[in-house]
């Protein structure tokens, strides 16, 4: 997606207003602008550049959230910095400490939700239906025959054993038992 930088112009009465898509927004929406990879300028009724200001209200407000994930060392380095004779250096440091911050943070995996891993097992575990006219009656008797029957059998049998696992270690959970 090619980055486009969205105009928000801010009135006396607090309100933003995109003059880019022709709609009012709140912080959040601006945060959701820039999540997206959109360019935002805020400025205010006088053409003043205020950017920086709403974008630490961004910050602000997602601070004050129980759940927020924003680091707080990195809230105490801003707090620092801010107050630093040299913020020019403290300023690219911490734009670095971001970047890094942001790499690691993409490259986590998310977390593996024991129930998705449990239905692609059961899909996987579940052999593609044969047809009578694809499987000649020549081979049945064979030795080989009998070999994928045997995987599908020891297959089921791992699967099980997950599905007990799985049922001690998460509570309420017991195989072949649906919440709904």
């Amino acid at each position: 997606m090619a980055q486009k930088t969205v105009v928000i112009k801010k009135y006396e009465n607090r309100r933003l207003y995109d003059t880019t898509n022709s709609r009012y927004v709140n912080l959040e929406e601006v945060a959701q602008l820039l999540k997206q990879g959109n360019d935002v300028q805020v400025i205010d009724t006088a053409g003043e550049d205020i950017t920086r200001l709403i974008l630490t209200q961004i910050i602000v407000e997602d601070a004050k959230t129980p759940g927020s994930d924003f680091p707080l060392d990195l809230l105490r380095q801003m707090v620092v910095a801010s107050g630093r004779a040299s913020q020019e250096s403290a300023l690219q440091y911490m734009k670095a400490m971001m970047d890094i911050y942001q790499s690691a943070y993409s490259a986590i995996p998310p977390p593996l939700n024991p129930f998705d891993f449990m239905a692609n097992l059961r899909t996987a575990a579940t052999p593609p239906p044969v047809e009578p006219a694809a499987a000649p009656r020549a081979e049945a008797s064979s030795p080989e025959a009998g070999k994928g029957t045997d995987e599908v059998r020891d297959l089921k049998g791992r699967l099980a054993e997950l599905e007990k696992l799985v049922s001690t270690l998460v509570p309420g959970h017991a195989s072949g038992q649906n919440k709904s």
